[in-house]
């Protein structure tokens, strides 16, 4: 199994569905030829998983790329830092043999995740009761919303100096109290403990910071080759998923905004689906299977949130979602992950297109509201009973598995550039 083709551009992963597809195996595998790993989005929300033999790691900050030595990991401007979040892992790697010393930077702009971010968070989901959104209760989302509102917004610039960290503390918690009674009749927060916990958090991390745009743009400027590393998935992009069903970032556009990297820098765009489809929390599902046939993808595809452990909502592969994320997204090639968890069913049935009322639309609908009436219209395939994992080209796949992927690049019009037929290292196909 080589890489060397796909690792020598600068390339941007990214998720084409609604999160989970299997971005941290691919990052893991392609940094082994790549000098830098950049993620750039999302926060401790997202849930990265990696098997390197019998070993798994599970990251939710740190970019999968941390294994490789050689490849300098960074956190960017874009990523939401949950610092007691970020030294749990750090400190988890290292007591797992992980070195992490001079290869992992963090942006002083990336916005701090605080303790009052998860109590809002958590607070605002129980209030919405049967209309809630799904959140992981992470604080990612009031964490951005500060961001945007700019006063009441923390930085790792302010995080890791005694001065700003108070000053900003003394004049946010107020008003988080202010509007924590008003509408959660909460009692009040208190400045000075939050500030004796994560000031120390902050001098834990201050060997990492640095300006991470300088960082990226020196590393290409001399030759060095860039992974970027993007979190959730297209479908759940602020202004391009299934609103209001999303995360709070650009998780399928938003690399630029987020490493200060212009887009004409990357040369590749990997796009990540597993063979079939998943989501968790709520929202629209075209080709949710809520029967048997989910209940099997998920049992063999471990479907359960690496994050929250959340049983993950299974069905079909949609196409028509994957051709709009795939244009989105600016795909270049396509990682097709989990194929091997389609292995024993008789029939397998792909959306094409969907029914709305008497039309047949080919297009992803841009309202959520529209996605929830459409009714899929599905292609039958025939399926295969062989175990896919132990297969280590493509040509030795099942006649019917290579006919599903061909139907994939088709459909979509982008080429499949990796199968996964297992969780490790070696049970991944590069089709060169």
């Amino acid at each position: 199994m080589s890489v060397d083709k796909l690792s020598s551009k600068h390339t941007s992963v990214v998720g084409l569905q609604w999160g989970d597809e299997g971005k941290g195996k691919i990052v893991d595998l392609l940094s082994e030829g790549f000098d830098m790993a950049v993620r750039w989005n999302g926060g401790s929300n997202a849930g990265h998983s990696v098997q390197v033999g019998a070993n798994k790691y599970a990251f939710h900050l740190i970019p999968s790329a941390i294994l490789r030595p050689h490849c300098t990991s960074v956190l960017a401007n874009g990523v939401v830092i949950d610092p007691v979040q970020l030294i749990s892992e750090i400190d988890g790697l290292v007591e797992r043999g992980v070195a992490i010393g001079g290869n992992l930077k963090i942006s002083p702009q990336a916005h701090v995740v605080m303790p009052y971010h998860a109590m809002q968070d958590q607070l605002a989901e129980n209030k919405l009761g049967e209309k809630k959104i799904g959140t992981t209760a992470r604080g990612i989302g009031p964490c951005y919303a500060d961001k945007a509102s700019r006063h009441l917004a923390v930085r790792v610039a302010d995080l890791i100096d005694a001065t700003r960290l108070r000053e900003r503390l003394e004049h946010i918690v107020p008003e988080k109290n202010a509007i924590f009674s008003a509408l959660f009749s909460c009692a009040p927060l208190q400045w000075e403990p939050i500030f004796k916990q994560y000031y120390p958090c902050g001098q834990r991390l201050k060997p990492h910071v640095c300006n991470t745009t300088a960082l990226v743009h020196k590393a290409m400027a001399a030759g060095r080759r860039v992974l970027f590393e993007g979190a959730n998935a297209a479908l759940l992009d602020l202004d391009h998923g299934t609103f209001p069903f999303v995360t709070s970032s650009n998780c399928g556009t938003g690399l630029c905004a987020g490493t200060g990297v212009p887009p004409q820098m990357i040369e590749q765009v990997l796009g990540v689906v597993k063979a079939y489809s998943s989501r968790v929390g709520g929202g629209p599902f075209p080709t949710e299977q809520d029967n048997a046939i989910g209940e099997k993808i998920r049992q063999r595809g471990r479907e359960f949130g690496t994050t929250t452990g959340r049983p993950r909502r299974c069905g079909w592969l949609d196409l028509v979602a994957l051709r709009y994320s795939a244009s989105l997204t600016g795909a270049t090639g396509l990682c097709v992950m989990l194929l091997d968890v389609l292995s024993t069913f008789d029939e397998l049935q792909v959306c094409t297109g969907y029914q709305m009322g008497i039309a047949t639309i080919t297009d992803f609908p841009a309202d959520a509201q529209e996605l929830a009436r459409v009714k899929p219209i599905y292609k039958t395939l025939p399926g295969w009973a062989d175990d896919l994992r132990t297969v280590r080209h493509a040509k030795a796949l099942p006649a019917a598995a290579r006919a599903y992927i061909e139907l994939i690049e088709e459909q979509v019009g982008v080429p499949v550039k990796m199968i996964s037929v297992g969780p490790g290292r070696d049970e991944t196909l590069i089709l060169q």
